[in-house]
């Protein structure tokens, strides 16, 4: 009935399957050696150190506040020591300005006294103090990831 031979440049349905399959197969191969070679690069996120110098004792005469803006802390010197208090709002993450009565949110209006406990505003909790320590080499040194109890102070 139907003598209908196939053109030289038509491919039969058999040869199309075959084709497929083989290209089934090869990109099979090609995204597990993709996956195998991912592992060989480690999904590690380097993130900077929460331990931070902040320099010798001699530049922190009693009675000034230094504001170290890079890691978001202040220094402040005093008779009984130093101690270190985060520039962090608890509410939302937006650093804290030092005033006269203590240190304001510019944000959502959040406001801490002297100490960083809360004493306006939508803040949940204080303003963490953080550990000064000092170094084998005699310099000061803050771990941000430490908290200490308000009003713990590191005798210089």
């Amino acid at each position: 009935m139907f003598d209908k031979t196939p053109d030289e440049g038509d491919m039969s349905r058999r040869g199309f399957l075959s084709l497929a399959s083989m290209g089934a197969v090869i990109l099979s191969f090609l995204a597990s050696l993709g996956g195998i070679l991912r592992f060989t690069k480690p999904n590690v996120y380097y993130e900077e150190s929460k331990r931070f110098k902040i320099g010798k004792p001699e530049n922190f005469p009693i009675g000034i506040v230094k504001t170290m803006e890079d890691k978001n802390v202040f220094i402040f010197s005093e008779n009984e020591g130093l101690h270190a208090i985060s520039r962090v709002c608890t509410h939302l993450g937006c650093l804290v300005s030092l005033t006269g009565t203590g240190f304001d949110c510019p944000c959502h209006g959040s406001k801490f006294d002297r100490n960083g406990k809360v004493i306006a505003g939508p803040a949940p909790r204080n303003l963490p103090w953080l550990k000064i320590s000092r170094n084998i080499d005699g310099t000061l040194v803050v771990d941000a990831a430490k908290d200490v109890k308000m009003g713990t102070t590191f005798r210089v």
